[in-house]
C-alpha cells in the first residue's frame, strides 16, 4: 500500500494529516480500534469562548446562563459528526457555511470520518476551528446506538449522568434579613426566607438517544414550602424533564420541560441565539433544531407539557406541541364597570422570585396555555428547509399595559395567534436564510439574512429585519435591537478577514430605526452600532485582541438636561445617548498547567449636547493553575472605576459548573474571587469558591432589602457532584 502526503500538507498541519493516514492504514482491518485510539477530548475554556463570541456584555437581562447551558451540554453530549445535520453543525455557533458544506461533501465522498484528526484534511479546518469545536464533537460510528444494547441498558451505562448539589450565600447580612420596623404604624418589608440558596439538579442524557433530568432551586430570601395545593413543593422553582429521540420515525418525543426552535426564531427560540457579538458571521443564523429538553433555572423560558416530532416522509417532518403553567403576574380589579374585563394585569413579571409577601401574592396567577406546532421539508441534500409554523397563546386573565403612548400598540387581551413561514438554501458559496410572521390584530416581523464565503479567508454577513409595532411574538428572539422583535426596522452587514496566518479582523455595522415611542424614549428614534476587533494568536494557546465599539441609541434625556437644554420644554426630549468602549484582552498558556489573562474593559458614554463624559473601567489580571490531574486553581483580582451606575461594567467570571457569573461593577474599588476545583475520586468533584466585592467612599453597599451596612460584600459558593 502506497501513502502520499499531498503537497498542501505542509509544517505541523501535514505531519499531522500524514501521521493520520499511516494510522488508518494500519489499522484499516479494524476500524473500531482506530476509533478507541480517538483523541480524548478536554474541557471548553468557556471563558475563552465568551470573549470571542460576545462583543460585550452590556447587561444581565439577556439569558446568558440558557447559552452557557446550550455549550456545556454540547460538551456533555457531543455532536456525532459522522450523523449530524446541517442545521446541527450550525447550531454549534462555532462553523461556518462553507465550513458544514464541506464537511457535509466530504462524509458524502469518503464515508464515516474515523478520527477528528481527518478534520485537517478537509478543505477551510484550520488548527483554530478545530481546536474550537473539539470539545463539543465527537466521531462515532452511526449505529453505536444499536449496538449499545436496550434502552434501560444505554440508561444504566451511561457515562454522562451526575447529581449536583449547591450552595451559595451572601456573608455580610442584607437589610431584608433583619428584623422588621414600624412605618406609618405598618411593619417594614422583609424577607420571608432564609439567605441561603440552594439547587439541586440531576441529569442523564445521550446525544440523539435520550435525556431524562429534574432541577430544584430554592433563592436566597425564598421560604421552603410545601403547600401542594398552591403549587409549592419545598424548593419554590423546580423543573423536570423526558426525551427520546430517533425511535424509528419518531424523532423526539419530549414530557415535562422544554423548549423549541425553528426558522430565526420570530417564533420559537431557545438559548442557540447570540445576536451581535465579536463573532460577526456565524452566530446571526438560527439553526432549527426543534424539540430540546430543558434543565436550566430559568423560570420563564421553556414550556410545560408535551411536544413531539414525526417523520412523515423522507423529506418531511411534523411538530407538535402543547403547554400549560402558572407564570407570575400582578393582578387587577377593574374599577369601571362597564370595562370589557373585571380582572387584568399588566404585564408578566419574569423575576423569578418570590421573597417578600408582595411577590408571593403575584407568584403562579396567571394560567398561560399554548399550542402550536411546525411541519418541515429538507431536501435530500439538505441544501434546502422551508417550514411552516403556528403558536396560539391563551392567559387565563386579560394582560392590559398602562395606558402610556409607548404603550399604544402593545399586545393586549388574552389571545395570540401567529403564524410564519421560515426557509434556508444554500447555494455555492451562498447561505440564504429567513423567516416572516404575522400575529394577531396584523402585525408583521420578518428577517431575512445572507451569509456569503468571498474567499478562502473572506466571509460577509448581511441581515434585513423589519418588525412592526403591533407584532407580537411572546416565546420568539430573533436578531433585534431591542430585548423584543417589536416596533424596530435594521439593516446588518457583517465581514470577517483572514489577512494572513494566526490574524484576524472582525468587524459589523448596524443600523437601526424604531418608528413608534419607546420606554424612555418619546418619539420615533434611529440609532447604529458598530464594532470593529483585531485578533492575533501568536501559538495555539494564546490570543491577543483589541476591539473598539461605539452605540449610539436614543432615549429620553435627564431631568437636569432637560432644564439645561430648554427649560420651558415640559414633554420628554430624546436625544442621543453615545457609548464609546474598548476592550484589550490577552490570553497565554505559560505552561500546560499554568494559564494567565488579562482583560482592560473601559467605556465612556454621554447625552446630546453633553460636554461630560461617564466613564469607567474595568482592569482584570486571571490565573489558573493544574496542580495535578485533581486539583485546579483559579483566581481573579480586579480594579473598577466608573462615574456612576450608567457606567457600569459588566464582567464575566468563571463559577461552578453550570453556573453563571456577570457581575456588575460601579462606583471604584476592587473584586476579586478564588475558586477550587477538586476531584475527589472517579465519582464525586467539589467547587469551591469566594469571591468579594470592597468599595470604596462607600458606607453602604446595594440598596432596598439588599443594602449592606459597610463598604464589602462577600460570597461563598460550593458545588458537589457526583456522577453515577
Amino acid at each position: 500500500m502506497f501513502i502520499i502526503c499531498p503537497r498542501k500538507a505542509r509544517g505541523i498541519g501535514g505531519l499531522l494529516l500524514f501521521s493520520f493516514l499511516i494510522f488508518n492504514s494500519l489499522f484499516l482491518i479494524n476500524p473500531n480500534l482506530a476509533q478507541a485510539q480517538d483523541y480524548v477530548r478536554r474541557a471548553p475554556d468557556l471563558d475563552r469562548l465568551t470573549q470571542e463570541l460576545f462583543a460585550e456584555i452590556e447587561s444581565d437581562e439577556v439569558p446568558y446562563e440558557d447559552l452557557y447551558e446550550t455549550l456545556l451540554q454540547y460538551y456533555q453530549t457531543p455532536i456525532n459528526l459522522n450523523t449530524a445535520t446541517r442545521e446541527e453543525l450550525r447550531a454549534l455557533l462555532l462553523l461556518t457555511e462553507n465550513q458544514v458544506s464541506n464537511l457535509l461533501h466530504h462524509r458524502e465522498l469518503n464515508g464515516e470520518l474515523l478520527s477528528v484528526y481527518e478534520l485537517q484534511s478537509i478543505e477551510g479546518y484550520e488548527l483554530r476551528t478545530i481546536n474550537r469545536i473539539l470539545p463539543f464533537v465527537s466521531v462515532l460510528s452511526s449505529n453505536q446506538n444499536a449496538a449499545r444494547g436496550s434502552f434501560w441498558q444505554r440508561l444504566a451505562h451511561e457515562d454522562n449522568n451526575a447529581l449536583y448539589l449547591r450552595y451559595e450565600r451572601v456573608l455580610q447580612q442584607r437589610r431584608g434579613y433583619t428584623a422588621p420596623t414600624l412605618y406609618q404604624g405598618q411593619p417594614t418589608t422583609r424577607y420571608l426566607g432564609t439567605p441561603d440558596k440552594m439547587v439541586m439538579r440531576y441529569r442523564v442524557s445521550h446525544s440523539k438517544d435520550f435525556s431524562l433530568g429534574f432541577a430544584l432551586e430554592k433563592d436566597a430570601g425564598e421560604a421552603l414550602t410545601w403547600n401542594p395545593k398552591n403549587g409549592q413543593f419545598g424548593a419554590d422553582y423546580w423543573s423536570a424533564h423526558v426525551l427520546l429521540q430517533e425511535r424509528g420515525r419518531l424523532k423526539a418525543l419530549a414530557l415535562g420541560d422544554y423548549q423549541l426552535q425553528f426558522g430565526q426564531g420570530l417564533l420559537l427560540s431557545s438559548g442557540l441565539g447570540v445576536g451581535k457579538g465579536a463573532e460577526t458571521i456565524t452566530t446571526l443564523r438560527r439553526s432549527s433544531v426543534g424539540v430540546r429538553a430543558y434543565s436550566s433555572l430559568l423560570e420563564n423560558t421553556f414550556f410545560r407539557g408535551g411536544a413531539a416530532t414525526y417523520q412523515v416522509a423522507p423529506t418531511v417532518q411534523v411538530t407538535g406541541f402543547a403547554s400549560h403553567k402558572n407564570v407570575d403576574a400582578n393582578l387587577q380589579q377593574t374599577l369601571d364597570s362597564l370595562a370589557q374585563y373585571s380582572e387584568f394585569t399588566s404585564g408578566l413579571l419574569y423575576t423569578g422570585f418570590h421573597r417578600t409577601a408582595a411577590e408571593l401574592a403575584s407568584r403562579h396567577r396567571l394560567a398561560e396555555t399554548i399550542g402550536g406546532g411546525n411541519v418541515g421539508y429538507t431536501s435530500r441534500d439538505g441544501n434546502l428547509a422551508i417550514g411552516a409554523t403556528g403558536v396560539y397563546t391563551r392567559y387565563s386573565t386579560a394582560i392590559l399595559k398602562r395606558p402610556e403612548p409607548y404603550n399604544r400598540f402593545e399586545f393586549s387581551g388574552r389571545e395570540n395567534l401567529a403564524l410564519a413561514v421560515h426557509y434556508s438554501y444554500v447555494w455555492r458559496n451562498l447561505l440564504l436564510f429567513g423567516e416572516t410572521a404575522r400575529s394577531t390584530g396584523g402585525g408583521l416581523g420578518t428577517v431575512n439574512g445572507l451569509l456569503a464565503s468571498l474567499g478562502p479567508t473572506v466571509d460577509a454577513a448581511l441581515l434585513v429585519r423589519h418588525y412592526t409595532p403591533t407584532f407580537h411574538t411572546l416565546y420568539g428572539n430573533a436578531f433585534s435591537e431591542n430585548t423584543r422583535n417589536i416596533n424596530e426596522t435594521g439593516v446588518y452587514v457583517g465581514l470577517k478577514v483572514r489577512p494572513v496566518a494566526r490574524w484576524e479582523i472582525s468587524a459589523y455595522y448596524d443600523q437601526f430605526r424604531f418608528p413608534w415611542l419607546r420606554y424612555r424614549a418619546g418619539a420615533p428614534t434611529d440609532g447604529h452600532d458598530a464594532l470593529v476587533r483585531v485578533a492575533y494568536a501568536p501559538t495555539k494557546t494564546s490570543l491577543l485582541y483589541a476591539q473598539l465599539r461605539q452605540r449610539l441609541k436614543p432615549q429620553d434625556l435627564p431631568a437636569a438636561e432637560l432644564i439645561t437644554l430648554d427649560p420651558y420644554r415640559a414633554l420628554p426630549l430624546p436625544g442621543d445617548q453615545l457609548r464609546q468602549s474598548l476592550l484589550l484582552y490577552f490570553n497565554t498558556a505559560v505552561s500546560p498547567a499554568l494559564e494567565l489573562r488579562t482583560r482592560l474593559q473601559a467605556s465612556r458614554l454621554r447625552y446630546d449636547r453633553e460636554l461630560a463624559w461617564h466613564r469607567g473601567y474595568v482592569l482584570a489580571q486571571d490565573v489558573s493553575y493544574q496542580l495535578n490531574r485533581a486539583f485546579k486553581l483559579t483566581a481573579r483580582y480586579s480594579v473598577f472605576d466608573s462615574d456612576d451606575y450608567d457606567s457600569r461594567q459588566y464582567i464575566y467570571e468563571p463559577d461552578v459548573l453550570l453556573a453563571v457569573s456577570l457581575p456588575a461593577l460601579y462606583g471604584q474599588g476592587t473584586r476579586v474571587y478564588g475558586m477550587a476545583e477538586v476531584h475527589l475520586n472517579r465519582s464525586l468533584t467539589l467547587w469551591l469558591r469566594y469571591a468579594e466585592t470592597r468599595y470604596r467612599h462607600q458606607d453602604t453597599v446595594g440598596t432596598g432589602l439588599e443594602e449592606i451596612q459597610g463598604d464589602l460584600r462577600g460570597e461563598v459558593k460550593a458545588q458537589l457532584r457526583v456522577k453515577f
